[in-house]
């Protein structure tokens, strides 16, 4: 699926192929990202897994992430069907664990193409659907780019969500040969977002602008572990949105090679030097993402309003 209504064309040979796994409804981040990935018309959208963010606080986090995709495509009036996929259900119980998934399955089977386009999968929750992509078919390693939102900061590491919820498959897919561009903690935190800034540049834009910035809100507002842990009162942090930047624009000086490490059950990096490179990225730029969003967002809803 590719959105193209733009007066502008993006050139035949620079379209990429993307699969987006998202672990959807843990927050209200990935939405902003998965919008953004539909609209860009550099992306051919050949699927979108949803993941789970562990079975801690639902256990049927997949489902829910599941569920979230479908309002999101429904509300943008764009169909579904084809593109939805459901990942693994829970993290990966050790390095070893086959846990087949459709999000798995669709990572094999688009990898596997016969198609000369490059195919990047973005990975903005855990990495287990990927893990166990690998662990099925180890002929896909050289055949994609993964993108990841995850870890802690370089050079040591640190407790961070996303790897939280499958250390296990982080430790494969570092131990792989999958060429891998890393977007830890303290990078991804680099987009801050004001709930002003929100309201004037995403809110009127359609009935998927007012539920991105509602479901933003509410999230906010909810009780629990996980309450507003990027919050100080008017901001956010659209910490998934790099991965679909990225993408669009690589940041060719702002990323490290770093022999990938091995992580230990405490988040913390542990570097053997045994395993091949990776790009560990240091800086984005949220400007460009940012106003790329805006821009996308505001031109499909007035081309949506005139059909």
């Amino acid at each position: 699926m590719r959105y193209t209504s733009y007066a502008f064309q993006v050139p035949e040979e620079k379209i990429v192929r993307v699969i987006t796994n998202t672990d959807a409804k843990n927050e209200a981040d990935d939405q902003f990202a998965i919008v953004h990935a539909l609209l860009s018309p550099k992306f051919e959208n050949v699927g979108f897994i949803a993941a789970h963010y562990g079975i801690t606080r639902h256990q049927d986090s997949m489902q829910q992430s599941y569920r979230e995709l479908e309002t999101i495509f429904e509300k943008m009036g764009f169909p579904s069907d084809g593109l939805l996929f459901h990942g693994c259900e829970r993290p990966l119980a050790s390095k070893t664990e086959l846990l087949p998934s459709e999000g798995a399955s669709l990572i094999i089977e688009e990898a596997m193409k016969d198609d000369p386009r490059p195919l990047y999968v973005l990975f903005l929750g855990p990495l287990t659907d990927l893990a166990s992509a690998y662990l099925q078919e180890p002929r896909i390693a050289n055949r994609l780019t993964a993108i990841w939102i995850g870890g802690g900061a370089y050079p040591s590491g640190s407790i961070e969500y996303n790897l939280s919820n499958d250390i296990h498959a982080a430790n494969v897919v570092f131990s792989s040969t999958i060429p891998v561009w890393q977007v830890p903690k303290n990078v991804y935190e680099m987009i801050p977002v004001s709930l002003a800034e929100l309201e004037q540049k995403v809110y009127p834009h359609g009935e998927i602008g007012a539920y991105l910035l509602d479901q933003l809100n509410e999230h906010a507002h909810e009780e629990g572990p996980r309450k507003s842990a990027f919050r100080s009162g008017e901001t956010w942090v659209l910490g998934d949105s790099p991965a679909v930047g990225l993408v669009l624009y690589e940041h060719r000086y702002e990323f490290d090679w770093v022999p990938a490490p091995m992580i230990g059950m405490d988040m913390q990096y542990v570097h053997t030097g045994l395993n091949r490179p990776i790009r560990v990225y240091r800086r984005i730029d949220p400007r460009l993402i940012l106003e790329d969003f805006y821009s996308k967002l505001a031109l499909f809803a007035s081309t949506t309003a005139r059909t």
